[in-house]
């Protein structure tokens, strides 16, 4: 016991401010993959490798040579395997690591247009409830969403609660799509959302909310679903879905996600410019 504790006093009075940083960077890494991984088909094969990294040394010290060769080559090719089957989840962290990192051009400046907009959105969710008229309606926002725009149908109209009521009647052409919004324009409809491969979903949830869930998992925009069953709004952001939205609800949750938003660029922006003026003036 006196030899183990003369040993971690040795190892810590010789760890340095740096070390200390590099096991705090480490471990945020560690943990911000395993929330990327948390309640997926990931988190299972994740399991499954540990456990074949255990048995490892196990049956070394068993002698049981015949299972030590096949866990020993499987290991052999694991870097390929392990990009193989996280494949999504990869993606999906180089998504989230590309909006963290850098800016964009898709946030609004005018308080009065996006509180117009909000409030056409509010006013038609609410009529589309009321009447239990399905509805998929996305607000774009960090991440790009051209390649689904492009396979929808373009409209590149104003936002009102009448347009987006007409867009979802039943048996119209473009009823069955969800329908983008950017910067207090509807961009385009009828456009086909990546379904979610989480098979943790509500089973009751159709393929409206599969759809909506999907494209909050891959990107950061806010994802409105009115199901047609029961007339419930729901909201999907960041891989999640919450329920049980009225108007005044879903007014206020989407106008605060989108201010902190535009805030934060706002402010960003503006360290970049006085940043800029800096370097002008000391030149």
């Amino acid at each position: 016991m006196q030899e183990l504790l003369s040993m971690l006093e040795k190892s810590f009075s010789n760890m340095s401010l740096w070390s200390v940083l590099d096991i705090l960077v480490v471990s945020y890494i560690f943990y911000k993959c395993y929330t990327l991984i948390k309640e997926t088909r990931a988190e299972q094969l994740l399991k499954g490798i540990l456990l074949i990294i255990a048995l490892i040394p196990i049956s070394y010290l068993l002698k049981l040579d015949m299972l030590y060769f096949i866990l020993n080559k499987t290991l052999t090719i694991g870097v390929l395997s392990v990009i193989i089957i996280f494949q999504p989840e990869i993606r999906r962290a180089l998504e989230h690591l590309g909006r963290s990192a850098f800016d964009d051009k898709h946030y609004f400046y005018n308080k009065e247009d996006l509180n117009a907009m909000i409030n056409e959105i509010s006013v038609a969710i609410q009529n589309l409830a009321e009447s239990k008229t399905g509805a998929l309606i996305v607000i774009e926002q960090s991440t790009g969403l051209n390649e689904l725009i492009g396979a929808g149908t373009l409209l590149d109209a104003n936002v009102t609660s009448n347009l987006l009521e007409n867009i979802f009647v039943v048996n119209t052409p473009l009823h069955d799509g969800a329908t983008i919004i950017r910067n207090n324009r509807i961009l385009a409809s009828g456009c086909v959302l990546p379904l979610t491969s989480n098979t943790a979903i509500n089973k009751k949830l159709g393929t409206r909310h599969r759809a909506a869930l999907g494209l909050s998992e891959v990107s950061d925009a806010l994802v409105i679903i009115v199901s047609e069953e029961t007339g419930v709004v729901s909201l999907a952001i960041n891989g999640r879905i919450t329920r049980g939205y009225d108007k005044e609800r879903l007014k206020s949750v989407i106008t605060k996600i989108i201010e902190n938003r535009n805030e934060k660029k706002v402010k960003t922006a503006g360290e970049k410019v006085r940043s800029w003026i800096k370097v002008k003036t000391e030149r």
